[in-house]
């Protein structure tokens, strides 16, 4: 009986993780992708969460949060640069390097996506406790970790 409890559980829990992964992407893509935002794509958008709006950021840098090559950002950031979402300088002191920082549209497009996070953050932690709260993020470290351990060695 303690068995398909657990089945029953472990179900449960598969159906709500494979329709949360489905849903975020979805709804992420059609709540992002606005009239005013409609030249770029949610991964646009996400090179634009790694730069954020503080100090610019070098190539290597952004391309590391990204977990990308330089050269695979590169062809992204040339995008994003002829449709003025970004702006690339060399680095002063050493001309190899090269920074990238967000223009004012480059800006809107960082707060629009913050606000979709900030909302769905909200509305999760709307209604539980802190201890419900502790338990979420610990679950979901853990499934993270998982995914880190396993599929991204």
């Amino acid at each position: 009986m303690e068995r398909e409890k657990k089945s029953g559980m472990d179900e449960v829990l598969n159906e709500l993780l494979v329709r949360l992964f489905k849903n975020i992407m979805e709804i992420e893509e059609k709540w992002l992708i606005t009239p005013e935002f409609k030249d770029i794509s949610v991964n646009d958008m996400h090179i634009l969460e790694a730069v954020g709006v503080k100090e610019p950021k070098s190539m290597s840098t952004v391309a590391k949060l990204m977990s990308v090559t330089t050269g695979t950002l590169t062809k992204s950031m040339d995008g994003l640069s002829e449709k003025g979402y970004v702006i690339r300088e060399r680095g002063k002191k050493d001309k190899r390097v090269v920074f990238v920082l967000l223009t004012e549209k480059g800006r809107r497009a960082y707060r629009h996506h913050e606000k979709f996070h900030r909302n769905m953050i909200a509305h999760i932690k709307g209604g539980v406790g802190e201890h419900e709260t502790t338990v979420l993020i610990y679950a979901l470290a853990k499934l993270n970790d998982y995914f880190n351990e396993i599929y991204l060695q």
